[in-house]
């Protein structure tokens, strides 16, 4: 895949962190980049499942705020066993109930293996050391069983502390299992002459489906593709293909094709880690920007009062409150007509603005109607 980039540019503001794609808005992508195959959607598996081997970080099974399907499923799976047990009696801490999902493609044979991902349903403190026993994996729309999953737990996060202190370090209720479930059963894709062959645009684009019907039909020299909608392109299979291994063969010269694809404008702001990603096409219109802070501060003085001896008086604590209000002087930047996403930058690097601040101004030119461009939000 040729990509055509003309820079990339780094700026730090604080703690932001500001990344600038300098593009022409248009790039050669392979077809396969850009659709899926009709009727070869994928599948989200889920499953109910037990992790085993926690070292007292699991479900509890007592009091009122206990997991009681985490005990009854003990108890099923132990019968299962020809172990007989009073799910009342149960006392252990070594056991979570878990979600597991996963997803799987008609291209997945029986015996294919998927990765997996466990999260927690119970109160588990940490799933850390954990052994997912066999679960299985099932269409949630159909209730048909396509894998089962089981394994060690792989998991990035940590949770230790004692009563009064608690320390952690990334996720430690949600962890993996890389080819942890073995598919048993799948509907299998497989073309057929008797249905064209159907390309759904991962996203929608009247553009993008017409440049991919024109590139097939410019290869072909032929018109064999045409566009049903922004999402969808029927593609004719061509005389001469009949087999199955001929259909997929046609099928794999029709992925690799390159088409010029449009690359809309956006800028992406992730509010969490201070990140604002925007691609070097990104206009501005002509604005005012008017920045000030106000800062507010209040704190409480304390005082004694100490009566004079022997007066029989009490010794009285008490505090008095202050509070102080700065206002910076309002800084003012007038951003020209079809000002680019790099010039801006530079501009709010000038007036030394926080993370903050740069999210803010982003957001309200997007309300005022000057970005030219989406805005996404994460």
């Amino acid at each position: 895949m040729q990509r055509k980039m003309n820079k990339l540019a780094i700026c730090f503001f604080g703690s932001i962190l500001f990344f600038v794609l300098g593009t022409d808005g248009k790039a050669q992508t392979k077809i396969s980049e850009l659709v899926n195959i009709e009727n070869a959607q994928r599948i989200e598996l889920i499953g109910y499942g037990l992790v085993t081997g926690l070292d007292r970080s699991g479900d509890r099974t007592m009091g009122s705020r206990g997991s009681a399907f985490t005990v009854q499923s003990i108890a099923s799976m132990l019968d299962k066993f020809g172990v007989s047990v009073n799910p009342g009696q149960l006392r252990t801490r070594n056991v979570a109930a878990v979600m597991v999902t996963a997803k799987v493609t008609p291209y997945h044979a029986p015996g294919s293996e998927l990765d997996i991902t466990v999260s927690s349903l119970g109160d588990a403190s940490s799933l850390r050391g954990g052994v997912l026993m066999q679960t299985p994996l099932l269409n949630p729309q159909t209730q048909k069983v396509y894998a089962y999953a089981q394994g060690p737990l792989v998991q990035g996060g940590f949770e230790s502390g004692i009563p009064g202190a608690r320390v952690s370090r990334n996720q430690s209720l949600t962890a993996t299992v890389p080819a942890g479930a073995s598919v048993v059963a799948n509907n299998i894709y497989t073309p057929s002459r008797d249905q064209p062959l159907g390309l759904v645009l991962r996203k929608p684009n009247y553009s993008n489906a017409r440049r991919i019907a024109e590139a097939i039909n410019g290869q072909y020299e032929e018109e064999i593709a045409a566009v049903s909608n922004a999402g969808n392109v029927r593609v004719a299979w061509p005389e001469g293909f009949e087999s199955t291994g001929d259909l997929n063969f046609f099928t794999s010269n029709i992925l690799d094709l390159e088409v010029e694809v449009e690359t809309p404008a956006r800028v992406v702001i992730n509010e969490r880690t201070g990140t604002i990603v925007a691609g070097g096409d990104v206009e501005i219109g002509e604005v005012l920007v008017s920045h000030g802070n106000i800062q507010i501060e209040t704190q409480r003085i304390p005082f004694v009062s100490q009566p004079p001896a022997l007066s029989g008086g009490e010794t009285v604590q008490g505090s008095i409150a202050q509070v102080k209000v700065n206002e910076e002087r309002a800084q003012n930047m007038v951003i020209e007509p079809n000002t680019r996403v790099t010039e801006l930058s530079q501009s709010l690097t000038d007036l030394g603005l926080s993370a903050r601040d740069i999210i803010s101004i982003f957001q309200a030119i997007d309300k005022a109607g000057a970005l030219k461009g989406k805005l996404i939000v994460m």
